[in-house]
């Protein structure tokens, strides 16, 4: 099973994350964390690297169920969204919540993690 939903974008990478904060809060995630890896790693390291912004969307009622059915779940959220230029073109991928969830084995998750992942696959086939 894959992990990601992924699609290219064929404008610029700034209108890519536009386009996908909108598309998120669309479907009720808000991004609570982001993490701007190529400024990061020039800041920390100062290594050179590619475009890559990791995007912590969350839309809380969905957090709720799922921290109620598993007090530890929350090592697994937010649910990342990756805004990134690889190779020449703009790539933006979601993780999948089923397959994430399926190293929790909690049967209570699992309506939880489709309902998250039917609004993700909505948020990247609006790109």
């Amino acid at each position: 099973m894959d992990y990601a939903f992924t699609k290219k974008w064929a404008g610029s990478f700034a209108d890519a994350e536009a386009k996908v904060r909108a598309e998120l809060q669309k479907e009720g995630f808000g991004v609570l964390t982001e993490i701007n890896v190529q400024e990061t790693l020039k800041k920390k390291i100062d290594a050179d690297f590619r475009p890559y912004k990791i995007l912590g969307a969350c839309a809380p009622p969905f957090a709720l169920k799922a921290m109620t059915a598993e007090p530890h779940i929350g090592l697994m959220l937010p649910c990342n969204v990756v805004v990134q230029e690889l190779d020449g073109s703009i790539i933006v991928s979601a993780i999948d919540p089923v397959a994430s969830m399926m190293a929790v084995k909690n049967d209570a998750l699992g309506k939880v993690a489709q309902d998250v992942r039917e609004k993700l696959e909505r948020v990247i086939a609006a790109l």
